[in-house]
């Protein structure tokens, strides 16, 4: 487990990287924990993990396989620095290769099947 971390973290800042990934799977937020319940029991061929660092990054939801990366949205996204941070982020990601989505938490507790027939649609239809 721990060398695909070091394949895709940035090697000198691994360890400091590996203990926030850690700590943001014991603290992940409500909408998080619902959408990890929904991933695990897709069934459908394709392993995600959570809290995964790609580059000095941390990811929510990951799909290495077909390097897919899902992203949930609270509150705080909706700010003007946040959005910009953001929008680094999924420039770096799919730069090397990453198609990225974003779920917001509303949609997550609103509509959960619309949400994983998006991520199932980005799985097997790129």
């Amino acid at each position: 487990m721990a060398n695909e971390w070091v394949k895709t973290s940035a090697p000198d800042r691994y360890e400091l990287l590996k203990e926030f990934a850690k700590a943001n799977r014991r603290e992940m937020t409500e909408s998080e924990r619902v959408l990890w319940e929904a991933l695990r029991k897709l069934n459908c061929g394709y392993h995600f993990r959570r809290q995964h660092s790609i580059g000095d990054y941390i990811t929510d939801f990951i799909c290495l396989k077909r390097k897919l990366v899902i992203e949930v949205d609270g509150g705080y996204h909706n700010e003007p620095m946040q959005q910009q941070d953001d929008q680094m982020r999924t420039d770096f990601l799919e730069s090397i290769g990453y198609t990225v989505i974003r779920f917001k938490n509303e949609e997550i507790y609103n509509n959960l099947n619309e949400v994983v027939m998006r991520v199932k649609e980005k799985l097997f239809n790129e």
